[in-house]
């Protein structure tokens, strides 16, 4: 058998190098093309030559290659052994299931979706049962046409997408396109060899309520989202976007927005007591709890002050002291959510940024020689159950390294939320064979400090939640004055326990637990820090100072991304694996903007959210986005039927889109009169509503082109924001230059528009280090980014993101250098020189007077 193959390979080659040899004669063009392809030819020779050795010699059978972008030919079957395609999301999860699977196995990723519904039209027929016209997405043709290739050789083909609803939608259509018989669905919550093998030996079918489910979501989206957007082009401006999920989010805002606008601060006093125990120095404080039995409120500086005479003299005795010892447990391991708003917190990451680097490691990073590695479990899921191996190897690992003082006597469990779809474990290491001080040199290699300090979160995470409380021994004590009763507290930690491994910052919850308490006035909710001297009851103690101080009450604190994510999910709003890709776009669409790590809605969202809210009250109301998830649940659970819950969902909205139509304020054509005189014809000025929000211009348009930026007064009066001059004329009329703003930033422009259009962009006082010729200028990219970059585009190409100063660098004379920033130093200056390590820090002054939200500043301390 092998020596008729060898001679029949023999002749093929023979065959193909007479064939060149004859059309040569003819052409000499022909000639040259001919053996190029002969050459070709011998090489796919070679190499299937020696993957057939390398398959017979190996101990553990080869996958081939998984990058799906490849250009190869449809492999031969080799041997009498089955063949099999496995069909995955991403070329890196090919590359790391691939060293688990045998040569009997095609791996290869289909990079995505590869169908969806069609962009330029609804692509649903509502008339038709919501019957939905998916397409071929346009760039995954060539993707498709390699999958096919392979199926058709293979015995079988293994849909192993995320394990997840979309995951599920994604087989659904390879399964479509392929149209192979024997096409099965794998599902593994983590990429170990284990888990692969066997997902690979159990495979099932298809799971038609969860592809339903999906569907649903997407069909509903596109319902709301093709409807309403048209709407809002219409009567707004173009562009613009609305969102079954992302505009109940932006109502959110706009709504924390207005409670910060209408609260009215209230003032309150505070009094604290500075007193020695009878051993002396160090003095403690104690902070008035109450008066005459009661809970006091001290209103105003009068109460305060007539409070702080009657006390200065009155002796003060402990009489009552509670010792007890308190317990600290540790968090549940990570669910979607809680990741996204502990990286936020901890790690100062936005939810897009956590989860692009939670899909790389759940994915598999490179380690060496031990290839791509997937180091944690599935990132998007709402459970915190742990699996029973799991929890037995982490349970060995805490004894091993911190001792069985560490390990509790059972393992810890946690109750995942009543809506929680439990279909996956909670976040966590693949294996504790790759612990961070173990893989840290490969991300330091990789340059991916970041990814490392989310995966060592992660580790954290997943190892304290199995370990004991920390234990902290906690004294309060009761001291009386006249009438007052000052309470002190102390706490001292005794054990330890979990904080060993995850640190003594409060997890969100904790922090949301103190502050309720603290609002509520509850006994024991004040701070607790450092320890008390020993005190017993009946001693009388010394008073060194009264300390009474001014505040004012704050308003609720504007969202930011931990908070709006802890937000969305308390009221059941969205998906956690939803939530970054909707606070993306929110502000991509410029609903709001972020601006000191706090979400503030922009004109144009505040305007784009009342007309919703008012229009669509039903699909804009909070509880029922929530109750929409509840049906998409049902639906996952065959609970519920898809076509239902469309059918209950379009009937009132149609009518409520019919009526908004017509009724909805063109805002596009709107001009409010208003009393104010253009200065240079006479007319009065409208408001009027354009890109960059709300702006004042004359009636008398188009012959009068005059606008005006505005802001209101605190009684809503307008006022006329003056435009900011500048020392510079314009080099063609001679008038003076002035500051204006535009879709790309601030620049300078003829005071003398729109007789002259002059216009320039603002120098930051840096000549440009490319060309030598022109200067440097802040700008702005179209997805709002800002950025440097000179004057003479597209003549000179230079651009930095970061700020450059016109200062030489006094190490490799540079002629400017960089001012940057990092969330974990701060600012800084550097050199743009990569080989040059000149750095300093940034001392920023402190501003004085300044206080949180635009309160009042307190008083200071008054000592009496």
């Amino acid at each position: 058998m092998a020596t008729r193959k060898k001679t029949q390979a023999a002749q093929t080659e023979a065959a193909a190098e007479e064939t060149p040899k004859k059309a040569a004669a003819k052409k000499p063009a022909a000639k040259k093309a001919a053996k190029k392809k002969t050459a070709a030819k011998k090489v796919t020779a070679k190499k299937k030559t020696a993957a057939r050795r390398r398959g017979a010699d190996a101990d553990e059978l080869p996958t081939v290659d998984a990058d799906a972008d490849a250009e190869e030919e449809v492999p031969e079957r080799r041997g009498k052994g089955p063949h099999y395609l496995v069909v995955v999301e991403s070329p890196a999860k090919a590359k790391t299931i691939k060293k688990y699977l045998g040569s009997g196995y095609t791996v290869k990723a289909s990079v995505g979706h590869v169908k969806d519904l069609p962009k330029s039209k609804i692509g649903v027929d509502v008339e038709d049962d919501f019957k939905p016209e998916y397409t071929v997405i346009k760039g995954k043709e060539k993707v498709l046409n390699e999958l096919k290739k392979m199926a058709k050789t293979v015995d079988r083909v293994f849909l192993a997408t995320d394990p997840d609803r979309e995951g599920e939608a994604i087989a659904w259509h390879i399964k479509e396109e392929l149209g192979h018989p024997d096409s099965l669905r794998v599902t593994f919550n983590e990429i170990t060899k284990r888990a692969v093998q066997d997902a690979i030996a159990q495979p099932r079918e298809l799971n038609q309520d969860n592809y339903d489910s999906q569907q649903t979501r997407r069909i509903l989206d596109r319902l709301v989202g093709y409807q309403i957007s048209p709407l809002l082009w219409k009567k707004i401006r173009r562009g613009l976007s609305a969102g079954r999920v992302q505009s109940v989010a932006v109502r959110l805002i706009v709504e924390r927005e207005a409670e910060i606008k209408a609260f009215q601060p209230e003032e309150y006093w505070t009094l604290d007591a500075l007193v020695q125990g009878p051993q002396g120095p160090p003095p403690f404080k104690a902070k008035l709890s109450r008066v005459d039995g009661k809970k006091v409120e001290l209103k105003d500086r009068a109460t305060t002050d007539g409070l702080v005479a009657e006390l200065k003299d009155a002796p003060f005795t402990v009489t009552k002291v509670d010792r007890k010892e308190r317990r600290r447990n540790a968090p549940a391991p990570f669910i979607t959510s809680k990741l996204q708003q502990e990286a936020a917190n901890r790690l100062h990451f936005t939810a897009k940024k956590t989860m692009t680097l939670a899909q790389k490691l759940y994915e598999g990073v490179p380690l060496g020689e031990e290839g791509q590695t997937a180091l944690i479990t599935y990132m998007r899921t709402d459970s915190t159950r742990l699996s029973d191996d799991a929890v037995t190897q982490v349970r060995e690992f805490i004894g091993q390294k911190y001792g069985a003082d560490y390990l509790p006597a059972e393992p810890m469990v946690y109750k995942s939320r009543k809506s929680a779809q439990d279909a996956h474990e909670a976040i966590r290491p693949t294996s504790l064979e790759y612990p961070p001080e173990r893989v840290r040199p490969f991300f330091d290699a990789m340059d991916e400090l970041d990814m490392f300090r989310l995966y060592e979160l992660i580790w954290n995470r997943f190892v304290a939640c199995q370990m004991k409380p920390a234990v902290y021994d906690q004294t309060a004590a009761d001291i009386t004055a006249g009438r007052a009763t000052f309470r002190a507290s102390g706490s001292t930690l005794k054990f330890p326990g979990y904080l060993g491994v995850y640190g003594a910052g409060l997890t969100p919850e904790e922090e949301a637990a103190a502050e309720k308490a603290k609002a509520a006035g509850e006994e024991g909710a004040e701070d607790v820090v450092g320890e008390l001297p020993p005190l017993n009851e009946g001693e009388v103690l010394t008073l060194d100072k009264l300390l009474n101080e001014q505040h004012f009450t704050q308003p609720p604190p504007r969202f930011s991304e931990a908070t709006l994510v802890k937000e969305l999910e308390e009221r059941g709003i969205g998906r956690p694996s939803t939530y970054a890709a909707i606070l993306s776009n929110i502000q991509d669409k410029k609903y709001v903007e972020k601006l000191e790590s706090r979400f503030r809605p922009t004109d144009l969202g505040q305007m784009t959210n009342e007309l919703l809210v008012k229009h669509f009250p039903h699909e804009l109301d909070v509880s029922f986005t929530a109750s929409m998830e509840e049906k998409l649940d049902q639906i996952s659970d065959g609970g519920a039927s898809w076509k239902t819950v469309l059918h209950d969902f379009y009937g009132p909205f149609k009518e409520t889109l019919e009526k908004a139509e017509a009724e909805m304020r063109d805002v596009k054509r709107e001009e409010i009169k208003t009393d104010i005189a253009c200065e240079k014809c006479g007319n009065p000025f409208v408001i009027k509503f354009g890109k960059m929000g709300h702006f004042l211009a004359c009636s008398n348009y188009p012959d009068c082109k005059n606008t005006k930026d505005f802001k209101r007064d605190a009684e809503g009066k307008i006022v006329i924001v003056e435009e900011e001059t500048t020392d510079e004329k314009c080099e063609k009329c001679g008038k003076p230059m002035v500051i204006k703003r535009g879709r790309f930033g601030r620049f300078m422009a003829c005071s003398g528009y729109p007789d002259c259009k002059t216009s320039k962009p603002i120098s930051i006082g840096v000549n440009c280090p490319e060309c030598k010729v022109g200067y440097l200028t802040e700008r702005r990219s179209g997805r709002g980014k800002i950025f440097f970059g000179c004057n003479r585009y597209p003549e000179c190409k230079f651009a930095a993101w970061d700020r450059p100063l016109a200062e030489q660098c006094p190490q490799c004379a540079s002629p400017y250098l960089l001012q940057k920033f990092s969330k974990r130093d701060g600012a800084y200056i550097a050199c743009p020189n990569k080989e040059c390590d000149y750095r300093r820090e940034v001392v920023e002054p402190a501003i004085p007077g300044a206080s949180a939200e635009g309160a009042p500043a307190p008083t200071p301390t008054v000592e009496a």
